[in-house]
Protein backbone atom coordinates (compact mmCIF):
# COMPACT_ATOMS: atom_id res chain seq x y z
CA UNK A 1 0.00 0.00 0.00
CA UNK A 2 1.54 3.62 -0.77
CA UNK A 3 -0.36 6.80 0.19
CA UNK A 4 0.19 10.36 -0.39
CA UNK A 5 -0.77 12.66 2.51
CA UNK A 6 -1.24 15.97 2.16
CA UNK A 7 -2.38 17.84 5.13
CA UNK A 8 -4.91 20.94 3.30
CA UNK A 9 -6.93 23.91 5.04
CA UNK A 10 -9.20 22.46 2.34
CA UNK A 11 -9.41 19.48 -0.63
CA UNK A 12 -12.56 18.07 -3.01
CA UNK A 13 -12.75 15.91 -5.98
CA UNK A 14 -14.99 16.55 -9.01
CA UNK A 15 -16.58 13.78 -10.95
CA UNK A 16 -18.51 15.12 -14.15
CA UNK A 17 -18.53 18.05 -13.02
CA UNK A 18 -20.24 17.16 -9.31
CA UNK A 19 -18.52 17.46 -5.98
CA UNK A 20 -17.71 13.61 -4.37
CA UNK A 21 -16.10 14.77 -1.51
CA UNK A 22 -15.06 17.74 -0.17
CA UNK A 23 -13.82 18.45 3.29
CA UNK A 24 -11.91 21.66 4.84
CA UNK A 25 -9.14 21.06 8.05
CA UNK A 26 -7.62 17.31 7.49
CA UNK A 27 -5.49 15.07 4.88
CA UNK A 28 -5.98 14.80 1.73
CA UNK A 29 -4.93 10.96 1.33
CA UNK A 30 -3.83 9.44 -2.28
CA UNK A 31 -4.32 5.74 -1.23
CA UNK A 32 -2.50 3.33 -3.81
CA UNK A 33 -3.13 -0.48 -3.59
CA UNK A 34 -0.13 -3.02 -4.19
CA UNK A 35 -0.70 -6.47 -5.10
CA UNK A 36 -0.11 -8.24 -1.81
CA UNK A 37 -1.54 -5.91 -0.09
CA UNK A 38 -3.98 -7.10 2.86
CA UNK A 39 -6.70 -5.68 5.42
CA UNK A 40 -4.05 -5.93 8.10
CA UNK A 41 -2.12 -3.06 6.18
CA UNK A 42 -5.26 -0.95 5.79
CA UNK A 43 -5.68 -0.86 9.56
CA UNK A 44 -2.14 -0.08 10.46
CA UNK A 45 -2.00 2.62 8.26
CA UNK A 46 -5.25 3.91 8.69
CA UNK A 47 -4.45 4.31 12.72
CA UNK A 48 -1.12 5.86 11.47
CA UNK A 49 -2.79 8.32 9.59
CA UNK A 50 -5.18 9.20 12.20
CA UNK A 51 -3.02 9.35 15.15
CA UNK A 52 -0.29 11.04 13.19
CA UNK A 53 0.76 14.23 14.98
CA UNK A 54 1.72 17.16 11.81
CA UNK A 55 -1.01 20.02 12.63
CA UNK A 56 0.57 22.67 14.48
CA UNK A 57 -0.29 23.63 18.46
CA UNK A 58 -0.57 26.68 20.11
CA UNK A 59 2.87 27.02 20.25
CA UNK A 60 3.55 26.78 16.54
CA UNK A 61 5.02 22.78 16.82
CA UNK A 62 3.81 20.11 14.39
CA UNK A 63 2.06 17.84 17.86
CA UNK A 64 -1.07 17.67 17.00
CA UNK A 65 -3.20 14.87 15.36
CA UNK A 66 -6.38 14.93 13.07
CA UNK A 67 -8.28 13.55 16.22
CA UNK A 68 -6.98 16.68 18.21
CA UNK A 69 -7.93 19.44 15.82
CA UNK A 70 -11.09 17.56 14.58
CA UNK A 71 -9.75 17.11 11.04
CA UNK A 72 -11.90 15.32 8.29
CA UNK A 73 -10.23 13.10 5.25
CA UNK A 74 -10.39 13.11 1.53
CA UNK A 75 -9.44 9.05 0.67
CA UNK A 76 -8.64 9.11 -3.28
CA UNK A 77 -8.34 5.97 -4.97
CA UNK A 78 -4.95 6.34 -7.15
CA UNK A 79 -3.76 3.06 -8.85
CA UNK A 80 -0.73 5.25 -10.55
CA UNK A 81 0.93 5.60 -7.34
CA UNK A 82 2.53 2.47 -8.39
CA UNK A 83 4.03 3.15 -11.34
CA UNK A 84 7.02 1.86 -12.53
CA UNK A 85 9.42 4.22 -14.29
CA UNK A 86 12.81 2.50 -14.44
CA UNK A 87 12.71 0.80 -17.77
CA UNK A 88 11.72 3.14 -20.42
CA UNK A 89 9.20 6.24 -20.81
CA UNK A 90 5.77 4.56 -20.35
CA UNK A 91 4.89 3.16 -16.82
CA UNK A 92 4.04 -0.10 -16.18
CA UNK A 93 1.77 -1.19 -13.25
CA UNK A 94 2.84 -4.51 -12.59
CA UNK A 95 2.83 -4.11 -8.73
CA UNK A 96 -0.56 -2.40 -8.62
CA UNK A 97 -3.76 -4.17 -6.85
CA UNK A 98 -6.07 -5.70 -9.54
CA UNK A 99 -9.09 -3.43 -10.05
CA UNK A 100 -11.55 -5.27 -8.44
CA UNK A 101 -9.01 -6.63 -5.22
CA UNK A 102 -7.96 -2.77 -5.90
CA UNK A 103 -11.45 -1.24 -5.06
CA UNK A 104 -12.49 -4.18 -2.29
CA UNK A 105 -9.20 -2.79 -0.17
CA UNK A 106 -10.22 1.03 -0.83
CA UNK A 107 -13.88 -0.03 0.42
CA UNK A 108 -11.95 -1.73 3.58
CA UNK A 109 -9.87 1.29 4.34
CA UNK A 110 -12.47 3.87 4.76
CA UNK A 111 -14.90 1.81 6.06
CA UNK A 112 -12.12 1.27 8.90
CA UNK A 113 -11.69 5.33 9.05
CA UNK A 114 -15.47 5.73 9.95
CA UNK A 115 -15.27 2.95 12.01
CA UNK A 116 -12.64 4.91 13.84
CA UNK A 117 -14.51 7.95 14.56
CA UNK A 118 -13.42 9.82 11.36
CA UNK A 119 -15.35 11.89 8.99
CA UNK A 120 -14.36 10.58 5.68
CA UNK A 121 -15.10 11.44 2.12
CA UNK A 122 -14.21 9.36 -1.01
CA UNK A 123 -13.30 10.22 -4.75
CA UNK A 124 -14.95 7.22 -6.45
CA UNK A 125 -13.07 4.23 -7.74
CA UNK A 126 -12.03 3.70 -11.25
CA UNK A 127 -13.84 7.07 -12.71
CA UNK A 128 -11.78 10.02 -14.18
CA UNK A 129 -11.46 12.36 -11.05
CA UNK A 130 -10.06 16.51 -10.92
CA UNK A 131 -8.58 16.62 -7.29
CA UNK A 132 -8.39 20.50 -6.24
CA UNK A 133 -6.36 20.97 -2.73
CA UNK A 134 -4.87 23.95 -0.83
CA UNK A 135 -1.61 21.97 0.85
CA UNK A 136 -1.49 23.50 4.17
CA UNK A 137 2.44 24.50 4.84
CA UNK A 138 2.87 22.68 2.35
CA UNK A 139 3.30 19.42 4.35
CA UNK A 140 3.50 16.28 2.69
CA UNK A 141 4.00 12.22 3.86
CA UNK A 142 4.63 9.18 2.24
CA UNK A 143 3.24 6.04 3.64
CA UNK A 144 4.03 2.34 2.98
Amino acid sequence: MRIVLQRVTKASVTVDGNITGKINTGYLVLFGVGKDDTEDDCRRLADKIINLRIFSDENGKINLSLKDVGGSLLIVPQFTLYADCRKGNRPNFIQAGTPDFANSLFEYFTEYCRSRGQQVETGIFGADMKVELLNDGPFTVILE
